[in-house]
């Protein structure tokens, strides 16, 4: 079971750098949008609007998160939240039974106090 529980691991945490990456890749390309159409396009005075109603929008969706899962809106608890939500899928996916394996663990917990409880 810790064999499996390892790989779901690591499948969860692949998938959410991948799309960690691909959140960056769409904060680029509307960086890129953004000085286009400052510098080449329009000008300042149209764009500052749209760039404060934009960086208002991310503003609540970080308070959104904040709200919706008591947790820092950081990378790191985007990153945490993110990844506990794919490894309940995956191991929803591959039928893993997360009560009995916290049962073996807290079994062998008893004989050896350095294993930790899966949540």
């Amino acid at each position: 079971m810790e064999e499996t529980k390892a790989e779901i691991d690591r499948s969860a945490t692949a998938l959410v750098r991948r799309e960690l990456w691909c959140g960056l890749g769409l904060m680029a390309a509307q960086t890129a949008a953004f000085m286009r159409l400052t510098f080449w396009e329009l000008s300042w005075d149209v764009m500052e609007p749209i760039c404060f109603c934009v960086t208002s929008i991310y503003f609540m969706a970080g308070y959104a998160f904040f709200l919706a899962t008591s947790r820092e809106p950081s990378f790191e608890g985007f990153f945490e939240s993110r990844f506990a939500a794919r490894q309940k899928r995956l191991m929803r996916a591959r039928e893993f039974n997360v009560e009995r394996f916290n049962e073996l663990l807290g079994a062998c917990r008893r004989r050896h106090p350095s294993f930790a409880r899966v949540s």
